[in-house]
């Protein structure tokens, strides 16, 4: 059975991008509804990781992390300023709908 990604946001990243998710009926945690703000990067990734969330940030540590080989469950980056709220969720939108847990494990998604 094919497990869709639920998504773990950074905390940088947008609320409002995220209520728009969970409006579409997406799994989004927040960083701060998990109570999760200021810990640091590897701890935000193993608990992304433990939880089977793709992790959602403008962080270009996680990209560090990636390439270093750390494990995660899916990492989603774009630079901060690219995107407007709503093209935010029409993109984690696709992403979503075409890719699987599976796919995204350990891979790094460039928005």
């Amino acid at each position: 059975m094919v497990e869709v990604i639920r998504y773990f946001m950074d905390q940088n990243f947008p609320m409002p991008a995220s209520l728009g998710l969970q409006r579409h009926g997406i799994d989004v945690l927040t960083a701060q509804d998990a109570n999760r703000c200021g810990i640091a990067d590897p701890d935000q990734l193993a608990f992304a990781n433990s939880e089977e969330r793709v992790i959602v940030t403008f962080d270009t540590d996680f990209l560090v992390r990636h390439q270093l080989g750390a494990a995660h469950a899916g990492i989603a980056w774009c630079p901060e300023q690219k995107y407007s709220i709503g093209q935010l969720i029409q993109i984690l939108l696709l992403l979503h709908g075409v890719i699987d847990r599976d796919a995204m494990r350990n891979h790094l998604e460039y928005l």
